[in-house]
């Protein structure tokens, strides 16, 4: 399933149109050189930004905007490091996606900045990213910090509800476990 099957309903129905075919862009690009949790989380870069009021998606060129999108979500995550899977440098990626580089890296640094988007942003981090980063997980419990992942699971499944961990890491550990390895 592409990431624009998966938020479609959260894009207001005037900024639909703009929304798919941006999404109809990054999942192109992500499908063929990324992989399916980049294109997802381009989706979900897009629909923030078409809900944004006003959305800045419906001035300029689409094609750019899917740039800036990919940029973005790609140094969230840190694509250009080598030693990242997948890899890919930023140089390439703008010529893959046929914009010019500096075009493309000053979109994506403004929609990080309207958005207060950072390096290693839980909402837009890979899954791999979100585990090896400490700061999503620590929380404040009875004035002390604690890690998220060493709670048991009924506070855990309390601190996901609330919006404060990505995910319950007692489930997923379960899931995984559970998942026959190829």
């Amino acid at each position: 399933m592409t990431g624009q099957n998966r938020t479609t309903n959260s894009v207001p129905s005037a900024m639909r149109q703009v929304f798919d075919e941006i999404v109809t862009a990054t999942d192109a690009f992500c499908l063929r050189h990324l992989d399916e949790e980049y294109a997802a989380l381009c989706a979900k870069l897009s629909a923030k930004l078409a809900r944004k009021r006003p959305s800045p998606l419906v001035r300029g060129d689409r094609r750019i905007w899917a740039a800036g999108i990919v940029y973005a979500i790609g140094r969230v995550n840190f694509l250009a490091d080598a030693s990242q899977t997948p890899h890919l440098r930023t140089d390439t990626m703008a010529e893959l996606l046929g914009v010019k580089q500096t075009t493309m890296t000053n979109k994506g640094r403004l929609i990080m900045d309207t958005l207060k988007i950072g390096l290693m942003d839980p909402e837009f981090s890979r899954r791999e990213i979100i585990d090896k980063n400490p700061m999503t997980w620590f929380l404040e419990v009875d004035g002390l910090i604690v890690d998220a992942r060493h709670l048991p699971e009924p506070l855990q499944v309390e601190a996901w509800r609330r919006g404060l961990i990505p995910y319950v890491p007692a489930q997923a550990a379960a899931s995984t476990a559970s998942t026959p390895s190829r």
